[in-house]
């Protein structure tokens, strides 16, 4: 589904953003926020400089997401908002791009139902970005680009909103298919990036200064399944891990499947590697596993966790937790909820089952009343609070390395900042912090974040 409208080589675009204003909108996950690092990089070569503030904007694009169906409203509430902008300014581009966007049924959708959009392009098209743009401002009607070609993105530009934190893709798409999750069907089969660009840009950011990076991937324990030779993702790690100048190294999301033991000793070991899983369960019940196709059981997943946490003491476990998958009996939800009391999360993200045109759970019959998922999802967040509250209690009155990320968003006079296993601490501290490690004495633990008072050593 795409139009191939007029036809420009990206070689002879002219900067035609200059003096023009962007702002990109960004849902969904890390990988979404960094696309819309490369799309910021790739306008700002247009000439365009961000904003803030879309009444001067003349050039918006909404970064979407698929994942659930709340995101994909607010993209319709959001256009509704910008069917005035383009009443007042009918030079206005505005394009609208993401994994809600590579579904034929969704780019369908846009193109009708909002004739004020100049631009649908989806997750594999940023290589043709430039072109698209260009198209999108002299042409008439919707330019719509959802092809599938997995163009190849080695050497795209990157606007990193941090001046000290990179994200840093290295495997693109998923071929596990659990069968609610649209993403292998709008990101694509799994397609790792090569080792050596891997290290050379993670070497580079090293060099300009960024002291931590996030690895990025639907399921970064496939990386290297498709690569000559053995290469694994502990190998990675272990090879970044010896990087001068980088001092932290995340990661996300793992899947449980393929966490394999040298995993797990490549963390304990790798003195830059961070302490933190982020390892979504989904469900504690084996039968609700089986329907969601994720190749484990309940008590696989445990015992996961358990060599997990004997092997890297003070690690944090992250989650993602469904409620109220199709057939989902009480009985099913309360393994669910015995899950976190035996598992202990850090904290876990929690929510209602969304249907995904597509995917074979949609087609299951769901006989769960919303306002009984409502009570699942209430009654399972209460268990988490209690036991992250608990889990931070257990934080106080030691001594955490925390990279400082700048003021705090509801108390200016406070910094931010985040230690190896991701809590987030508030602490008293001068300005000139942000982007630097300094020791914190947790003195108070809350269910989401601590706070402290700054002890000594900069870095």
């Amino acid at each position: 589904m795409s139009n191939p409208q007029v036809k420009v080589n990206s070689n002879q675009l002219v900067r035609f953003g200059e003096g023009k204003q962007y702002m990109i909108t960004t849902m969904g996950c890390q990988m979404n926020e960094h696309d819309s690092e490369v799309m910021a990089a790739v306008i700002e070569n247009l000439g365009y400089r961000p904003t803030s503030n879309p009444e001067n904007a003349d050039l918006i694009i909404l970064n979407t997401c698929a994942v659930r169906k709340k995101p994909e409203d607010k993209v319709a509430s959001l256009l509704g908002k910008f069917y005035a902008l383009k009443e007042k300014n009918e030079d206005l581009v505005i394009a609208v791009g993401g994994c809600m966007t590579q579904q034929k049924t969704s780019a369908r959708y846009i193109k009708n139902r909002f004739r004020q959009v100049d631009l649908v392009f989806g997750t594999h098209a940023l290589p043709r970005l430039p072109d698209l743009l260009d198209q999108a401002r002299r042409s008439k009607i919707t330019i719509v680009d959802i092809e599938e070609d997995y163009a190849d993105r080695e050497g795209l530009p990157v606007a990193p909103r941090s001046t000290f934190h990179a994200w840093v893709p290295i495997i693109y798409g998923c071929n596990n298919f659990c069968s609610y999750c649209i993403v292998p069907y709008v990101r694509g089969r799994e397609r790792s990036r090569s080792f050596n660009d891997i290290t050379e840009q993670v070497r580079n950011l090293a060099k300009d200064g960024y002291r931590e990076v996030t690895l990025l991937g639907q399921n970064v324990n496939s990386y290297g399944h498709d690569l000559p030779g053995s290469v694994t993702f502990a190998d990675l790690l272990s090879e970044l891990n010896q990087v001068e100048g980088l001092f932290r190294i995340r990661f996300m999301t793992s899947h449980p499947k393929d966490l394999s033991p040298k995993l797990i000793e490549a963390v304990q070991q790798g003195d830059k590697i961070c302490e933190h899983f982020h390892l979504p369960a989904q469900a504690g019940s084996n039968q609700i596993l089986n329907k969601m196709n994720r190749r484990y059981t309940r008590e696989q997943y445990l015992q996961l966790i358990k060599n997990i946490k004997t092997a890297i003491p003070g690690v944090s476990i992250t989650s993602d937790i469904i409620v109220g998958f199709p057939g989902e009996t009480e009985e099913q939800f309360l393994e669910t909820a015995d899950l976190l009391e035996k598992v202990r999360f850090d904290s876990a993200f929690s929510f209602i089952y969304s249907p995904r045109h597509g995917t074979r759970a949609a087609k299951l019959e769901d006989d769960i009343t919303y306002a009984e998922k409502e009570k699942r999802l209430q009654y399972l967040n209460k268990i988490q609070q209690r036991i992250s509250k608990e889990e931070n209690d257990k934080m106080v009155n030691q001594i955490y390395e925390v990279l400082v990320e700048g003021p705090s968003k509801n108390d200016p006079e406070l910094q931010t900042g985040r230690t190896r296993n991701n809590k987030l601490v508030h602490f008293k501290g001068p300005d000139n912090l942000i982007g630097r490690l300094t020791n914190v004495r947790i003195s108070e633990a809350r269910t989401w974040n601590l706070f402290g008072e700054m002890e000594g050593a900069v870095n």
